[in-house]
């Protein structure tokens, strides 16, 4: 990917970004500890309603919670690097096997959705930039900004409302795995119930996407503009070279390194929003096992799902900043 030279500084690259990983998952689970430690005593949660006094003592101390909060959380940080988040209450299973389960169904809604917002954003942002000043670009405008003043959870009921409940064409809930079949190597089952995800993905997927599409959309067109407007293009222009070829060719790749940065913040972005999309279309995915671990107080499986989430930020954002380096010779690692 680069070549020899470049190799010591982009491993020099790598290891400072692991290390400011490490400080982030510190940062992430000293808020998630501190905030659910201060909506009450936990050790109620491990004990019955009849329980006496001396038996919530026994078990506040057998748990650990009779001592001070930093030393819980030094516990907690001996048990996270052993991949121990504790038992979840509700499922009286350890909390990460909740969440890898979960995993896979937000991973498929999420990838979707960034699917979506790239694929359906980038040519709408072209063909606004190259009619600049009309109707067309004017239309696909407006619907930029109007996509980014809908709730996506206020798109998904009306989508349920109107694809699913009036016309009947699409599901207002269900979920058909793809990732998870492959992650167990069964890859006969993924392919075949391909057709059937993406069927249920459609109404979910551009509920969450929308938003991003209409905010890329405008990236695009504003970085196409901006590109255009510069001497290679006109110079390309000049040599006889088609439209199409100077477009692509010339403007898109040069407009692509702020697109490119976008796809790295978007997922974690699209991670929050599938959080509230997950719960009006029941999608079995960390969202809405996050939302139902907070009604229910199940602590070890919260801070197994932010954890799992922001090691999964992270290390996309590392992959995007690789990516950027070797699109843009400019930049260095």
């Amino acid at each position: 990917m680069f070549s020899k030279i470049g190799q010591p500084r982009m491993w020099t690259f790598i290891i400072r970004r692991l290390i400011q990983s490490v400080i982030v998952i510190i940062g992430v689970t000293l808020i998630t500890f501190t905030a659910l430690q201060m909506s009450g005593d936990p050790t109620y949660l491990y004990v019955s309603e009849r329980a006496t006094e001396a038996e919530i003592q026994r078990t506040r101390e057998a748990l650990g919670f009779d001592k001070p909060l930093p030393e819980q959380y030094l516990n907690f940080l001996g048990n996270l690097v052993q991949g121990d988040f504790g038992n979840s209450l509700s499922y009286k299973r350890p909390a990460i096997e909740s969440v890898m389960e979960a995993l896979p169904a937000t991973l498929e809604l999420t990838l979707f959705a960034m699917f979506l917002a790239i694929v359906v954003a980038i040519p709408l942002g072209v063909v606004a930039s190259l009619n600049r000043g009309s109707a067309v670009d004017g239309s696909i405008m407006t619907m930029g900004m109007l996509g980014q003043s809908i709730p996506s959870f206020w798109l998904g009921i009306m989508m349920i409302m109107f694809f699913g409940l009036q016309l009947r064409i699409l599901p207002i809930s269900g979920h058909v795995p793809f990732i998870m079949p492959l992650i167990q190597g069964d890859f006969l089952r993924a392919f075949t119930n391909l057709p059937q995800t993406l069927y249920y993905l459609i109404m979910p997927g551009f509920a969450v996407a929308f938003y991003s599409i209409s905010r890329n959309a405008r990236l695009v067109r504003s970085s196409m503009l901006e590109v255009l407007g510069q001497d290679f293009v006109r110079t390309a222009r000049s040599k006889g070279i088609s439209e199409r070829a100077v477009v692509i060719r010339h403007a898109l790749r040069n407009a692509w390194l702020p697109v490119v940065t976008m796809i790295g913040l978007e997922f974690g972005f699209l991670i929050g929003g599938v959080v509230v999309v997950e719960m009006v279309f029941s999608w079995p995915g960390i969202g809405r096992l996050v939302f139902n671990a907070i009604n229910q107080r199940d602590i070890p499986v919260v801070q197994a799902a932010v954890v799992t989430l922001a090691l999964v930020f992270i290390a996309l954002n590392l992959i995007v900043d690789l990516v950027y380096a070797k699109i843009d010779p400019r930049v260095k690692l």
